[in-house]
């Protein structure tokens, strides 16, 4: 196959008369195949330099052509101008141009006019670009190194088309903050926007930080924010005093992320059920997430399950109903999600970065739309709800429905179960008040 590179100023009528010459060998040669770079008449003399240069050539004039022997942008051959091109159509292909001057100088005013539009049209379109600004605390801890590069993936967002990135870690140091920058740029996402780190400050206990992030969001932040806590410890805390300090913002735009602990859950179950996590759904996550919860399993569901019953791909069926062991899920199984994330933790030295970034993934996908899975378990603001308190973010059952959440309201309680979750409520409401909050009644 014969590829050549077409080089030229927008204005040139030589550009413009070689252009319309290779349109036609390549309507009527199959293995014929012409890439044309269209210049600005003030760019032109600085882009060839820089081409020659690059390519060990020496050319002067527009246009510039060559044939490349690989792929485009690969090593290349120069052909040479204009009379160059028309010799080697003539003797390879048999076919010249007859294109008159007066043409050639239409077509030349017709390539700058359709140039100078599409630039203003590019310079329009960025201009109504507004970038969704997302801003990662804690942003040299492993789950947040894990959690950005897919973060910026479109399937998060779907209806974004910029991303502007904000860093901040109270405890890290510049340099860090400046490598993991870099790092992210050198992906090359196409979607990130800008990069920023905010000054870092020393603060010493975890209520205190977090009412200054709080006041952050509360004096910055536009109603719509939203906002995702996630890690291993203290989510309902931080949660709860991210919106208290954020008194401007809606409680319904404060999460904490217990999808960790569900998957968590699901790997526990998958391994004494012999079957893959991800055939697991709808395990729900009462309570402190880290802290005094609980793992309800009335509405879990399986697929693929190995058994007397059977059938297709979508075929599912209740847990509790093909699980035996009930005094296993009540005790053991407890004991064994709760020892699991301390398990890693104590084998890598670290946080199950990778886990916890791909349940802020789940959550953010279910959050913007992207996804409606059938039930998902967070940390939210939620009174009224199962006879919860007020003033505290409790991880109950939610649905998503067009990226706006719902508490799960159907399901039952039995008496157990609600003293599970008196008892993570009062562990909540005292962490709290030991914390200087709860003083006063909240909005919500």
């Amino acid at each position: 196959m014969a590829k050549f590179v077409l080089a030229g100023k927008t204005d040139c009528p030589y550009y413009a008369k070689a252009e319309l010459l290779a349109d036609t060998l390549q309507q009527c040669l199959p293995d014929f195949k012409i890439h044309k770079i269209s210049i600005l008449p003030d760019e032109w003399k600085e882009w060839l330099g820089a081409t020659c240069e690059k390519n060990n050539w020496k050319h002067e004039g527009s246009p510039l052509v060559w044939r490349e022997l690989v792929e485009q942008g690969g090593k290349g051959m120069l052909l040479g101008g204009f009379n160059d091109f028309l010799e080697h159509c003539q003797d390879y292909y048999g076919i010249t141009s007859d294109m008159t001057t007066n043409v050639m100088l239409s077509v030349a005013a017709e390539n700058l006019e359709a140039k100078m539009n599409l630039i203003k049209e590019e310079q329009h379109r960025a201009s109504l670009i507004q970038p969704l600004h997302v801003w990662i605390t804690g942003a040299l801890n492993p789950t947040c190194q894990v959690l950005i590069p897919s973060l910026l993936s479109p399937e998060v967002f779907p209806n974004v088309s910029a991303i502007s990135l904000h860093l901040l870690d109270l405890e890290g140091n510049e340099e860090q903050l400046q490598s993991l920058m870099l790092e992210i740029e050198e992906l090359a996402i196409s979607m990130l926007h800008q990069g920023e780190e905010v000054k870092k400050k020393k603060v010493k206990v975890i209520s205190e930080r977090y009412k200054e992030y709080g006041q952050l969001i509360d004096a910055t932040a536009k109603e719509t924010v939203k906002v995702i806590v996630s890690g291993d410890s203290f989510l309902n805390l931080r949660c709860s005093l991210l919106v208290d300090s954020a008194r401007s913002i809606d409680s319904h735009q404060f999460i904490a992320a217990a999808a960790q602990l569900e998957n968590e859950a699901k790997a526990v179950l998958g391994i004494k059920m012999r079957m893959r996590p991800s055939d697991i759904t709808d395990v729900i996550v009462w309570g402190n997430i880290s802290g005094t919860f609980y793992i309800d399993l009335q509405r879990a569901k399986v697929f693929n399950h190995d058994g007397p019953i059977t059938g297709p791909a979508f075929f599912s069926q209740l847990l509790l109903s093909i699980f035996p062991d009930r005094k296993w899920l009540e005790t053991d199984f407890q004991h064994l999600v709760r020892r699991r994330r301390l398990a890693v933790t104590s084998k890598t030295g670290q946080a199950a970065a990778t886990s916890a970034a791909n349940g802020i993934l789940t959550v953010l996908k279910a959050w913007n739309g992207a996804s409606d899975p059938d039930v998902l378990s967070l940390g939210v603001a939620c009174p009224g709800h199962y006879s919860l308190p007020d003033g505290i973010v409790f991880s109950v059952p939610l649905t998503f429905t067009d990226g706006k959440w719902s508490v799960v309201s159907e399901l039952t309680v039995e008496n157990e179960l609600k003293y599970r979750l008196e008892l993570s409520a009062s562990e909540l409401q005292q962490r709290l008040k030991s914390n200087g909050f709860l003083k006063e009644k909240k909005r919500f």
